[in-house]
């Protein structure tokens, strides 16, 4: 089981000048010491308008500067938003594509359609269309990192002409392709389709294993790829995998403090309740009112990776032993301290041996899953994309609605180039002419 981490980035009020840009920089610090801890994956969502529960607006920024201070953790979307009044698949394939050229191909490509009525309405999206358009966005991307070129698509919500897309990334023939699973159809739906299921569990070791094998066992059965790479693997992140390691329990659980139970609180926020007002809302003050109503939702021992290295050992096998691929733990608000702590503790005392043992355990998948990739191949359907037409070109001056230039912009800066050129072979000429 590989072991990674996942940040959403949260940032409770109140919020000094400084603060945002601190985020970002102690997470740069966190990655370079998980890196060099042995975690197999940063994975950093996408969410919008989600004011302190999620301010990881901009993933691909954050990645890039991480892929330059680190060298073998793997760099995870999770996810990208792919409905393309968020992000349109063309500019979604070349920022993957550029970020897994200048991190030497380590990116995972988790996708994504959004839940939240705060990002699906900010950007005018129908929420009975996210599910089409994340699978039109999912076919169109792909094919731009893939075709030279684009030969071109046309579906219910995205129309785009043919175009070469570039750059094409590292890793051939793309990244691999995950999505975020918030149900189990949703983990049956990531198999049907050969892709990885990016599993939301909250119920412990012992349900995810029957998440896993039913994930596994849908693959088997009526796997058919929609990619040219399939991805079979399913990872959980959930709210009981937060992560506060120190020498003690008693440390760990000081560290952390109330802060553990801040995610699954900002789920129910922006996702249920809806009762957000932007820029006025409180959402920190909120959790803070409810923990004291309730203790259980500050979290503590048992209900992540929190305590000493000996006990979150302990915690981690319960889930290896559910034959998961890979759990992301989420990090602590406002807790770098701690948070570097525990990403060496957890390097130095807990990682090596699970990370020997899924070095043995990737090869005796792959040998279990050769015969089955086989039979998921031969299901994959003809690719429905049109034949690029050798005679289409595309040049000239953009037009509008009636024939109507509108972009004159461009002559008048090449007419005025061309007489700054003209200009200075005259000045030239007369030069020579004194010169002579």
């Amino acid at each position: 089981m590989k072991i990674s981490l996942f940040y959403e980035f949260a940032l409770p009020r109140p919020w000094s000048d400084d603060d945002e840009q601190k985020l970002f920089l102690d997470g740069l610090d966190e990655v370079e010491a998980a890196d060099k801890a042995g975690f197999s994956t940063v994975w950093l969502t996408e969410h919008h308008f989600l004011e302190e529960y999620c301010h990881a607006t901009a993933p691909e920024i954050f990645l890039a500067a991480a892929s330059q201070r680190t060298e073998n953790i793997r760099l995870g979307f999770g996810i990208m938003h792919l409905p393309p009044a968020v992000n349109h698949p063309a500019r979604v394939a070349e920022r993957i594509s550029t970020l897994d050229l200048i991190s030497g191909g380590r990116v995972e490509f988790g996708t994504g359609e959004s839940s939240s009525v705060g990002e699906l309405g900010g950007f005018g999206i129908d929420p009975a269309d996210k599910r089409a358009q994340w699978e039109e966005a999912l076919e169109v991307s792909i094919r731009c990192m893939t075709e030279e070129p684009f030969t071109g698509f046309k579906g219910e919500h995205i129309e785009m002409p043919a175009r070469n897309v570039v750059p094409k990334p590292a890793q051939k023939p793309h990244p691999p392709v995950w999505v975020a699973c918030t149900r189990p159809s949703s983990v049956q739906m990531a198999a049907q389709k050969a892709i990885g299921a990016l599993s939301f569990a909250y119920t412990g070791p012992g349900p995810l294993k029957e998440r896993v094998d039913g994930y596994y066992q849908e693959f088997a059965d009526k796997g058919a790829p929609v990619t040219p790479l399939v991805n079979p693997n399913i990872l959980a992140i959930g709210g009981d995998l937060s992560m506060m390691v120190a020498k003690t329990d008693e440390q760990a659980v000081q560290r952390l403090g109330v802060g553990g139970g801040f995610f699954s609180f900002g789920i129910m926020h922006y996702y249920m309740t809806g009762a957000h007002t932007p820029g006025r809302t409180k959402v920190w003050e909120r959790y803070l009112k409810e923990v004291e109503q309730d203790q259980t939702l500050a979290y503590g021992p048992g209900r992540g990776a929190i305590g000493s290295p000996d006990t979150v050992r302990e915690f981690l096998r319960g889930y290896e032993d559910s034959g998961v691929d890979e759990i992301i733990l989420l990090l602590n608000p406002r807790s770098h301290e701690g948070t570097m702590e525990s990403i060496e503790l957890m390097g130095k005392e807990v990682l090596p041996e699970f990370i020997e043992r899924d070095e043995k355990a990737v090869a005796a998948k792959a040998r279990r899953l050769a015969p089955i990739l086989e039979k998921v191949e031969a299901r994959r359907e003809a690719s429905l994309a049109p034949d690029f037409d050798e005679d289409y070109s595309f040049g000239g001056l953009p037009t509008g609605r009636g024939g109507k230039f509108t972009a004159s912009e461009i002559p008048e800066a090449m007419a005025e180039m061309n007489e700054g050129r003209v200009q200075a072979a005259k000045e030239e000429k007369a030069a020579r002419e004194q010169a002579g």
